[in-house]
């Protein structure tokens, strides 16, 4: 079990060595989509990076319960828990039930990130299907005298929490200032604070998604589902509780309130959130007309971008910048990360056509420490593809003949391409898993071979300059022909 990893944590605003409260098992939480439209590339920066902290905490010989939300009620337009519901609002636009719109973007959402070969969380809990746990801690909230209830909906009264706790703990705003710049409240606004937050609310005749409670019909707000599924499956405390950044000063905000409020516990341990995407330099929305999906990304069907680019690449892309660093998208990016994936995924297809030798010019332990050594700082993926480049230069100089590696160290350096490439970082080769293209590109390259043979060096070179047209590179050398995209 890996004793030396450490990780920043939001909460303390510093890096900790990690310490699991009940190890070597780990419970973390990580806020899942809210699928009422496609996902963004924001949503898949982030699930792609918690999916390398679940991988590589297995991988550190952690029994990991990986717990990831979908929202799919509660989730209104506004920012004072007002406006219509989402999903109710897309399932009129679509014209079709609520719930058709959740399967649709629930099954779009696994569809994507499959594409970039995620592990599934362990648990994958809804909101719909955890009402009652959501009534029974408001009740509890209640109970603790740190929410009151309004004509059917329920508050949270951040308020009278202040006075005992610190809010803002995991932001460190200042609350005042928070209170500056928050709107006053209407004269028929039935909140007690301008900070308050509904924790339940009360249906409109016209609500489609609706619940009976002790307090009327209505549905729960945003941020008690997590409050809730994180205590019913990790308890009430926990080791990681993970988000994008922009979750934290509302949503983990709220969710570390409610959490004290009723277990009179600070939910998580430790809290960890993924930076922004920009393009060009500028912040990726919807508003600034620079977002793009992913499919969009995948086609290159988008004005921003010159051409599309496989998930595999655009994964690989995402590992080269720390979580917690802006990722800022340009084609030129882009296309330096393309060429950056083939180049590894060029010496890994090498590896098995490696022959050692009795003696060894290279050692393979160093570079896998140093593997190790930047994954355990705070899972620092940028560092350890330098390394893994290192790895690739090696490869490709006892591969053309101007080195020596014996069977041992091989055998070490097969072993790191797999855990860190695959394994870890959970990259494909999407060229040799194209079993059709392999097998076309085989028989070409045989044809190839047998006119080499035959000296009929026309017709080789035919097939040399013809598939390189294509975009597939051929290389000779003494352990026979490979290709690789150009």
């Amino acid at each position: 079990m890996n004793t030396g990893l450490h990780l920043y944590n939001t909460l303390s605003r510093k890096k900790e060595l990690f310490e699991p409260l009940n190890a070597p098992n780990v419970g973390m939480y990580v806020c899942g989509p809210t699928v009422y439209s496609d996902v963004h590339l924001g949503n898949c920066r982030t699930f792609i990076s918690f999916d390398l902290i679940f991988r590589y905490l297995k991988y550190s010989g952690y029994k990991v319960r990986y717990v990831r939300n979908i929202t799919d009620a509660g989730h209104l337009e506004g920012d004072r828990d007002e406006g219509d519901d989402k999903f109710a609002k897309r399932a009129k636009l679509e014209q079709l039930e609520p719930m058709e719109i959740v399967q649709k973007y629930t099954l779009g959402f696994h569809d994507v990130l499959r594409m970039f070969n995620t592990l599934p969380p362990s648990i994958e809990p809804t909101a719909t299907g955890h009402i009652t746990e959501q009534i029974e801690m408001i009740k509890e909230i209640i109970a603790n005298g740190y929410a009151y209830v309004v004509n059917g909906t329920v508050y949270f009264d951040v308020e009278k929490y202040s006075a005992a706790h610190n809010y803002t703990i995991l932001t460190n705003r200042n609350l005042e200032d928070m209170l500056a710049n928050t709107r006053e409240l209407g004269g028929q606004d039935d909140k007690h604070g301008r900070l308050d937050f509904a924790l339940w609310i009360e249906a409109k005749p016209e609500t489609i998604m609706r619940w009976p409670s002790p307090w009327g019909v209505g549905f729960p707000g945003w941020h008690i589902e997590c409050s809730a599924m994180s205590a019913k499956y990790l308890g009430d405390e926990f080791d990681i509780h993970g988000g994008g950044m922009d979750l934290a000063a509302t949503h983990h905000t709220n969710e570390i309130a409610q959490s004290e409020a009723c277990n009179h516990k600070q939910p998580a341990k430790y809290w960890m959130h993924t930076n922004m995407l920009t393009v060009n330099g500028t912040r990726m929305s919807k508003s600034a007309g620079n977002g793009f999906l992913p499919g969009e990304l995948f086609t290159g069907d988008h004005p921003l971008l010159d051409r599309g680019y496989s998930p595999m690449t655009v994964k690989f892309f995402m590992l080269q910048a720390h979580y917690r660093s802006t990722l800022d998208f340009s084609n030129e990016a882009l296309d330096a990360s393309e060429k950056g994936f083939r180049r590894l995924m060029n010496a890994v297809s090498l590896l098995e056509k490696l022959t050692p030798s009795t003696d060894s010019d290279f050692e393979i332990e160093p570079l896998a420490l140093a593997c190790v050594k930047a994954m355990n700082d705070d899972f620092n993926s940028p560092v350890v593809i330098a390394e893994l480049f290192e790895a690739s230069r090696i490869i490709n100089t006892v591969f053309d003949g101007k080195g020596k590696i014996s069977a041992p160290e091989l055998d070490k350096l097969k072993k790191l391409m797999n855990n860190f490439v695959f394994d870890i970082f959970g990259l494909k080769d999407e060229e040799t898993s194209n079993v059709e293209l392999n097998a076309v590109l085989d028989m070409v390259i045989d044809l190839r071979k047998t006119a080499k043979e035959n000296k009929d060096y026309a017709t080789s070179d035919k097939i040399r300059l013809g598939l390189q047209s294509m975009g597939i590179q051929l290389k000779d050398s003494k352990e026979g022909t490979t290709w690789s995209k150009a």
